[in-house]
């Protein structure tokens, strides 16, 4: 395979003519090889990555053969290559991923501060998946903690402080405690003598205050540690947690990489010592062998794609924004290029966050690999994978239905066109008859329902599954395109999609049609585009420092020194790697955010060149609003800008330039063969064409497929490929050919439609909290969105918060029977009263009646429901611990016309949210101006929600949707009763009764108590309480849909539909159903979690965990400050408790330690596991936290606990877990025990020790524990990138 390159700069990947520069991509199962030749010409080559019995390492075999091939002359394996004639050698890898994906990095030591040894175990205290019992988390990085003795906090003037000190930020700090290094050193030689050499060092601000971090380091590289990683250097960035994450990432991974390194190094003469090696880094950048390590190396393959098709298919395409789509075997992902890349600094990896700058490569467990499922009468498609190894069913070797076997059914792929390389002797061709076998399997499970489900249908045949399959499958893969764009503000019908990928080529038109696209661009080398992107690149270094100056005139002097000096460090070291300044770029970016806010951005100046008002640099401050007001539809002008961070990138130009002169055609194209594709409707006959025969200008009309060595492209019915220029396809993407579709239950549109109707809960939810202005709602993300069907039944809501769980349902049934005919169109309603569904006050519902053409009643209804940080009552955050009136908590709405007849009702609502302050001891909301903003917010984001199922209506009709609204509740039926029914099975099956009970009790002796199996009945539980424990019914219903999306234990609809198998019954009066004027702010945040624990120990399902959200309050005249703390989670039948978490009704994450000590008058003093308190068991319960904080100013202390008189229970024999202990230090030595529900002032001085709960034990603890299973570590392939960060963030709230 050879083209020509044509050198456009007078450096070729900066090195003279007539020798070989190599790009090489290593990827998890293949190495992609793309070489420069001497003359120019190039040759391409894919290698296995992993082939030990013909070569020890894929990228130097690939440049032995090259070598070989154009030299004409046999070089041997076992000696090291002649470098003479190498020039450069650029690389990505996966090394770093792997070791990451499989826990195969270095031994660490973690070094931290003292009272934080359990810090980055606890993490955010949130939980990944939000409906998995056994609460599975990635294993920690390190294997040894060693506690520091040091401390530094923010100088505050406290009596005694000692001289302040300046650190970098510009922040004055204190120096409490210098670091004792006798005492660290003998500590140090212990883990030494146990072998660990790599360390990870952590002090809590050392983001500013470096010094102790470097005085530990230099210590322990004089003890003979190989490998020293301070987090001060790794990623200078407030915020200690994910600085301590990216810190051990690096301690564990530079090791690996840099004997991987090595290694290769050794395959050639004079290990490379005269040959340019650079590696290609997270951000799209390359850089030396010395500075590749591995918290900036995690990437490293895959940005090369990104960098590929930013610098071919932008420019071909005349500067459109593009969507890259590469869809490899087990996973795809997905970024955008719209002139800059877009970076992200902080993400996840294989469970472990890491703050450097990193593309925003956003990946979905979607591939050729997905393993396809029918399950409950939905098709699945992953996220489960064949992997490598068996693979797809068609490789010969017993693996299950995949994507790839669907494609083959279809004809979609031709087994001729692969390598005969499948098989157990790795010698036979792809396997039709294997994919036809494992997919006549599920076709009939499909026809089985069809025949015997709600809605008898007639049978699919074989083709129509596949095809099933195929289409839920793309429409998987639009959702995170969709939320890419839409979350930045932009259209993605406006994009081009870049499609690389061995997979992409068969799926990229259905996916642009899907999302509105009418262009797909495939470049000729797609199959390689990774390693094409790598001899496109440039070479990178990147300075950062944090900041912590106002962005105003008075700072503007400062920020351009800071920059002037970043920007001669980059420049000195591309300089320093040989790069005339003729070659070298910068950019400079400040990080950015209104003050009192969290959501920064880092923005860059170059299109806001500077004025008189701005810094030298640039109008960094236009850009900012500029992109602020983009991304989330407004700005706040009277509120100041802070600057985070001052980074500046720097650039050597070096890449090789394509030639625009092709391959002319010559005579129209060849038709390689004819063979049968099935399409909607059936198999046509599609012509095959071999992509290098085609030249310039040659249009193909779909369908066809163009196959080349690397990918199959399928141009479907209606689309048309031409080759472009530079020997790429451009397709033309048409509009699909209308399909009728019926109001008939069909199972593959009933995947769809999931699909879709998530989507529009998802992309309401965007608009929410782009438009809205608190930060409980942008920052925090504590909104649900939702929509309904006629009868107010829940059809799909996004994000899953547990509390908002089907309590949406109850206040849109309640507006449709209160309200009645008395709804019209322009009406909104808002209502957050518990007798109208609501859960507390401050969660405030907006619902939108949705009308259509011809009909007299709403056809279907929207919502958002958001938590307001005020609405009034008799305290700040109305979230009183002592209230004992609904009337305490704040301005109450039964069913209020928020906008009526289109007109927002600005004056009647500011009167209702004033009213709380005419009641004695009350005061109205504190903050209106936000309430107003807000509210306005989520008139939007309904309004969205009505343009997009407006479109589905336009698509299908109004019979079609509202009958597959009902099929998708009917589904969730469906999945419920089958769960209902193997759990009755298993007990008759063990000689037990069907019904099921258990009880538990409140701490002030409030018995919960429940029976039933089918029927979920609360009778003889406690009456209603004196204080605010009382739990609205819709908690009860909330509580109840999230035990049962636990115990089906996979994905299904979250509607209506949970609840249409069970009766429940919950009597009047009670703590679980209160008279209309009962306080239940404590019912939302506590007595949830009791009902929880009641129903999984009912049903078996695991020991009770925590119980308890631990709700801490802080507060003065000038601040307040709120959070949950974590515990323990209960054992259960096969897995030990997570310790240190959040459980069940809540996860929401907890603040920094360093952003806490720098925005609140407090210190924290611990922050660690409680050890023991989990309950033993053959499965011990996890343990609880101990969380101290040390008041440097008056304040009112107000706490909201359970857990402290009854202990969380355990299972089958395992032992209850620990209760929780409140305890107030005063600063004069007394200890007062403050129980769990008190307001106490605190002082300078005084120390809050919180013990929350460890969760119960499962089984005998004298039967001996299974060895540690693979329950607790990272999922095989995990998603990545802004969108799954999105959605992280949404849930744990």
């Amino acid at each position: 395979m050879e083209d020509l390159l044509l050198d456009a700069s007078p450096i070729i990947m900066g090195s003279p003519e007539g020798r070989f520069h190599f790009a090489i991509d290593r990827g998890g199962t293949f190495t992609d090889v793309f070489a420069q030749c001497p003359g120019g010409h190039v040759r391409v080559l894919k290698l296995l990555s992993e082939d030990p019995a013909n070569y020890a390492d894929a990228p130097t075999e690939g440049i032995r053969r090259i070598l070989e091939q154009e030299g004409g002359v046999q070089l041997s394996r076992d000696r090291p290559l002649d470098t003479s004639r190498i020039a450069s050698i650029r690389m990505g890898t996966t090394v770093a991923t792997n070791a990451l994906l499989e826990r195969r990095g270095e031994r660490v030591g973690l070094l931290v501060t003292r009272g934080f040894r359990d810090l980055l175990h606890i993490g955010t205290q949130a939980r990944g998946d939000l409906f998995d019992l056994a609460v599975p988390m990635p294993e920690v990085l390190y294997e040894e903690v060693v506690e520091v003795d040091e401390r530094v906090v923010l100088y505050h003037c406290d009596p005694g402080a000692s001289t302040p000190v300046k650190g970098r930020t510009g922040d004055l700090l204190e120096v409490q405690q210098p670091v004792d290094l006798g005492s660290l050193r003998g500590k140090l030689e212990g883990l030494l003598a146990r072998g660990i050499r790599s360390l990870a060092v952590v002090l809590m601000h050392s983001y500013t205050w470096a010094q102790h971090e470097e005085q530990v380091g230099a210590l322990a590289r004089e003890l003979g540690f190989t490998q020293v990683s301070l987090s001060s250097e790794a990623m200078p960035m407030v915020r200690i947690v994910p600085r301590g994450h990216t810190a051990c990432a690096d301690a564990y991974l530079t090791p690996a990489i840099r004997r991987y390194v090595q290694g290769f190094c050794r395959g050639f003469q004079g290990q490379l010592k005269d040959v340019q090696v650079l590696f290609m880094r997270s951000d799209g950048g390359l850089a030396p062998m010395d500075a590749f390590s591995g918290s900036r190396a995690v990437l490293s393959g895959p940005a090369g794609g990104v960098v590929g098709y930013s610098t071919t298919t932008y420019r071909a395409e005349g500067s459109q924004p593009v969507i890259g789509f590469d869809m490899g075997g087990t996973s795809t992902d997905v970024s955008r290029y719209a002139g800059e890349f877009e970076h992200v600094f902080e993400a996840s990896t294989a469970g472990v966050t890491l703050q450097a700058p990193q593309l925003d490569i956003n990946t979905v467990a979607a591939g050729g690999g997905s393993r396809l499922f029918f399950r409950s009468g939905l098709f699945a498609v992953g996220p489960e994978s064949a992997g490598a190894h068996p693979g797809p069913a068609c490789y010969r070797k017993g693996g299950p239905l995949t994507l790839t076997d669907a494609n083959l059914v279809l004809g979609r792929l031709l087994p001729a066109s692969f390598p005969c390389i499948f098989g157990p002797g790795e010698d036979q061709p792809l396997s039709p008859e294997a994919s036809r076998k494992a997919l006549e399997a599920v076709a009939s499970e499909v026809n089985n329902f069809l025949a015997n489900g709600p809605c008898p249908a007639s049978p699919l045949s074989l083709e129509e599954v596949a095809m099933g399959f195929v289409r839920v499958a793309n429409e998987a893969m639009c959702r995170p395109i969709r939320a890419l764009t839409q979350a930045r503000g932009h259209d993605p019908s406006a994009h081009v999609l870049a499609c690389f990928g061995g997979a992409g080529g068969q799926h990229a038109c259905a996916i642009a049609r899907s999302l509105g696209m009418d262009t797909v661009h495939i470049h000729r080398h797609s199959g390689l585009l990774s390693a094409l992107g790598l001899a496109l690149a440039d070479v990178v270094h990147e300075a950062q420092e944090p900041c912590a100056l106002l962005y105003s005139p008075e700072t503007f002097v400062q920020l351009d020194q800071r920059l002037s000096r970043l920007e001669e460090q980059c420049v000195d070291a591309l300089r320093a790697q040989g790069f005339p300044r003729s070659q070298i770029s910068t950019e400079s970016f400040l990080h950015l955010r209104y003050q009192g806010t969290d959501c920064a951005l880092m923005v860059s100046a170059h299109q806001h060149p500077a004025t008189a008002r701005s810094p030298r640099a640039g109008d960094f401050g236009a850009g900012f609003v500029e992109r602020y007001m983009r991304e989330f539809g407004f700005v706040i002008p009277e509120r100041p800008v802070m600057v985070d961070d001052v980074r500046v990138r720097g650039t050597g130009r070096s890449g090789l330039h394509l030639e625009d002169t092709p391959k002319a055609q010559s005579g129209p194209p060849r038709v390689d063969k004819m063979t049968q594709c099935y399409f909607e409707g059936g198999y046509q006959e599609t012509p095959v064409y071999l992509l290098g025969e085609l030249g310039f200008g040659h249009k193909l009309q779909g369908p066809c497929l163009i196959i080349d060595s690397n990918s199959t492209i399928l141009v479907e019915p209606g689309c048309q490929a031409e080759v472009t220029e530079t020997g790429g396809i451009r397709i033309s993407v048409g509009a699909e050919a209308p399909s009728t579709v019926g109001a008939r239950l069909d199972p593959i549109q009933l995947s769809i439609f999931s699909h879709r109707f998530m989507s529009i809960a998802e992309q309401m939810g965007r608009i929410l909290q782009r438009t809205a202005i608190s930060t409980n709602i942008k920052e925090r993300l504590d909104f649900s969105c939702a929509l309904f069907g006629p009868d107010g039944g829940l059809v799909s809501n996004a994000p899953h918060i547990p509390v908002h769980l089907g309590a949406m349902q109850e206040t849109v049934q309640f507006q449709i029977q209160q309200l009645g005919p008395d709804l019209h169109p322009g009406d909104v309603l808002l209502s957050n009263h518990p007798m109208a569904g609501g859960s507390h006050l401050p969660d405030l519902t907006v619902i939108t009646p949705v009308f259509w053409p011809g009909q007299t009643r709403p056809v279907f209804y929207v919502a958002s429901r958001g938590h307001h940080a005020d609405i009034g009552g008799i305290t700040p955050g109305s979230m009183p611990p002592h209230s004992t009136t609904l009337q305490q908590e704040g301005a109450a709405f039964l069913s209020f016309k928020l906008v009526q007849g289109g007109v927002f009702q600005e004056e009647e609502v500011t009167e209702a949210l004033r009213a709380p302050g005419k009641i004695s001891g009350c005061s109205g909301t504190r903050n209106l101006h936000d309430n107003l903003s807000d509210l306005r917010a989520q008139v939007a984001a309904n309004q969205k929600g009505i343009q997009l199922v407006g479109e589905l209506i336009g698509q299908y009709g109004l019979d079609v949707v509202q009958a597959y609204m009902a099929h998708i509740q009917a589904n969730a039926e469906l999945a419920v009763r089958d769960m209902l029914r193997a759990f009755g099975t298993a007990r008759q099956a063990r000689g037990l009764p069907l019904e099921v009970s258990a009880e538990d009790h409140m701490d002030d002796g409030s018995p919960i108590r429940l029976r039933g199996s089918a029927v979920f009945d609360f009778s003889g539980t406690g009456s209603e309480v004196f204080g605010n424990l009382n739990a609205p019914r819709a908690i009860t219903l909330s509580a109840l849909i999230y035990c049962l999306r636990c115990l089906v234990g996979r994905d299904i609809p979250l509607n209506q539909g949970c609840l249409a198998p069970v009766r429940v019954v919950i009597p009047r009066g009670s703590i679980l159903d209160p008279s209309p004027e009962a306080a239940v702010v404590g019912g939302n945040v506590l007595t949830s979690q009791r009902v929880v624990d009641v129903i999984l120990g009912a049903f078996g399902a695991c020991a009770a965990s925590q119980g308890c959200m631990n709700n801490v309050t802080l507060g003065n005249d000038h601040m307040g400050y709120y959070e949950t703390v974590a515990g323990g989670a209960g054992a259960g039948p096969g897995w030990h408790g997570r310790s240190g978490v959040h459980s069940h009704m809540t996860n929401t994450r907890i603040t920094d330690p360093e952003i806490l000590e720098s925005r609140y008058p407090v210190i924290l003093r611990r922050f660690e596991l409680r050890p023991g308190s989990g309950g033993r068991g053959r499965f011990r319960g996890g343990d609880g936290v101990v969380r101290e904080l040390l008041f440097r100013e008056e304040a009112l202390l107000s706490v909201l606990t359970e857990r402290r008189a009854f202990r969380p229970y355990g299972l089958q024999g395992g032992e209850p877990g620990a209760r929780g202990l409140n305890l107030l230090i005063r600063k004069d030595g007394r200890t007062v025990n403050l129980g769990g529900k008190t307001s106490v002032a605190v002082y300078p001085g005084d120390v809050f020790c919180l013990h929350t709960p460890g969760g119960g034990g499962y089984g005998d603890p004298e039967d001996p524990a299974p060895p540690p299973g693979s329950s607790s570590q990272a999922p095989a392939f995990p998603e990545r990138g802004s969108v799954y960060e999105y959605r992280r963030a949404q849930e744990a709230v």
